[in-house]
């Protein structure tokens, strides 16, 4: 095992409840599909700007236990492992880089995480329902985007404050 610092895996423990409150409370529910749109995705990138790969089990954990007390049992795996590939494309790409890269990054990171509810869907509802899904999906997406690049703007003194 990595040596992790207490003061790491207790950051990791507090944005996964970031990415937990942010998914869970401000939900807009997508009636096609019975999901939600919501904010947790700009929680992700701030996890993921500020902790690194230690990031990728914060997004997974945060997002699924929002499924897990919102009720949506048979999402719980299906978006860990988005959320996770969410983070670990964030991360990867962005690398304490310009604010282009971190654009680059966030987009490409919500791309997959709308294919990969757009897969998920298609199997479960069919796919005119998972094109439906679509567009709340970018909104999500979107949403998820600006979020990220206000972190970004802010981590010179985000970064400050954690260390």
């Amino acid at each position: 095992m990595r040596n992790l610092s207490v003061k790491k895996l207790t950051l990791a423990g507090v944005m996964a409840a970031l990415v937990f409150v942010m998914t869970y409370v401000p939900k807009v529910p997508v009636p096609v599909t019975g999901g939600y749109v919501h904010l947790g995705d700009g929680a992700i990138f701030l996890a993921t700007l500020l902790l690194g790969p230690l990031g990728i089990p914060a997004a997974a954990i945060g997002s699924g236990l929002s499924d897990i007390l919102g009720g949506y049992m048979v999402y719980v795996l299906p978006t860990m492992v988005i959320k996770a590939l969410v983070a670990l494309i964030a991360w990867k790409i962005w690398k304490e880089s310009s604010w282009l890269r971190a654009v680059i990054a966030f987009v490409l990171a919500e791309a997959v995480m709308v294919a990969g509810y757009f897969a998920l869907e298609a199997v479960m509802y069919g796919a005119a329902a998972a094109w439906a899904a679509v567009g709340p999906n970018c909104i999500q997406g979107m949403a998820g985007v600006a979020l990220g690049l206000t972190c970004h703007a802010l981590y010179p003194r985000l970064k400050k404050i954690v260390k």
